[in-house]
């Protein structure tokens, strides 16, 4: 650039410090001079970047931060980290909203009439705002098998529209008493289920950029994977139905498939790996948020909780503890080692 700096210049530049320095010192002043050559000079400082442009720069500003292989080493091992993650908590979501509605289904389908009239209770006599709500929190979360699937075969559009779709029943109980006579929901544990929703959904749509590697899971196939998360869900409701509540199949779900991974790596003796165990560690710090706020909600209830029930949130929320605690070190180690 030659002359003095004009006031849309420094804007540029301004907005430009969103990237990462690294990308900053390779292509700077070539973005300002592509920026700057559609507006005559002497309107430089009359003018101001455009909300698309600005937008631009914040969309490349997070896909260079969340970078491959090529990119600086922590900007990969963040970009691969988010990635893993992602993947995790969108397996688990997928799984989750399948198994619960199965054993739904299972138990209205074994009580007769009175399980369908219960079933159908959920979705009529509420007015049509309310059942229509029902009606997509029934069926949006199914969205998440969609979306794992949909990543799993680098279908990338496809997932993040259906994990967006899938995220959305969680604002329901916030719109809720705006829309309808329901009270406020529990502050808590209605907050932690929309991060549980939300955050990988984001995590999903941002780090799985145009440059980014294909999804794949480090074991087994995409369906086995899926159908064993299913049947442990499944499982550990049908075996223990008087301690499950909402959060139980996912954590028990969780609490195997972390403990399998650390048991295969110390089997393995792996060093690499670091951001496989970081993206677990942050899932499981994100479910014993939920867990503590689940567990939380029941000190409302008038009648005392059975010991069971109390016991078993107990172990999980320990378990979570351990478990991520030790993620964290293993992948601290790992990625510190490389």
């Amino acid at each position: 650039m030659t002359g003095a700096t004009t006031l849309l210049e420094a804007r540029y530049r301004a907005v430009l410090r969103l990237l990462p320095t690294y990308y900053r010192q390779e292509r700077e002043e070539e973005m300002v001079e592509v920026f700057l050559g559609e507006t005559d000079r002497d309107l430089q400082d009359e003018s101001r970047p455009t909300l698309g442009e600005a937008a631009s720069v914040a969309a490349l500003a997070v896909r260079t931060r969340l970078g491959t292989a090529t990119a600086p080493r922590r900007y990969a091992v963040l970009g691969s980290t988010v990635r893993l993650f992602a993947l995790c908590a969108v397996l688990l979501q997928a799984a989750a909203a399948v198994a619960d509605r199965a054993l739904e289904l299972t138990w209205t389908s074994t009580h007769g009439s009175f399980g369908r009239d219960v079933f159908m209770s959920g979705f009529t006599g509420q007015g049509p705002v309310v059942a229509s709500a029902a009606v997509a929190a029934w069926v949006l979360p199914l969205l998440w098998t969609v979306g794992c699937f949909a990543l799993l075969h680098d279908r990338r559009r496809t997932a993040r529209i259906s994990v967006l779709l899938a995220a959305l029943p969680t604002l329901w109980p916030f719109l809720a008493p705006f829309v309808a006579d329901f009270p406020p929901p529990a502050p808590a544990y209605a907050t932690a289920t929309a991060a549980f929703a939300w955050l990988p959904a984001l995590a999903l749509c941002t780090s799985w950029h145009r440059d980014a590697p294909p999804a794949a899971l480090s074991v087994g196939t995409p369906g086995t994977v899926y159908l064993g998360c299913c049947v442990v869900m499944g499982a550990s409701v049908v075996v223990l139905p008087g301690v499950a509540d909402s959060v139980w199949a996912p954590t028990t779900c969780f609490v195997l498939g972390a403990l399998g991974w650390l048991v295969r790596r110390g089997r393995r003796g792996r060093t690499a790996g670091g951001e496989g165990a970081l993206a677990l560690a942050g899932l499981g710090l994100l479910i014993l948020t939920l867990r503590v706020a689940a567990a939380y909600t029941w000190l409302d209830v008038s009648m005392p909780l059975p010991t069971a029930m109390v016991a078993g949130f107990a172990v999980q929320a320990a378990a979570l503890l351990l478990l991520t605690a030790a993620l964290a070190v293993v992948g601290g180690r790992d990625v510190a080692a490389r």
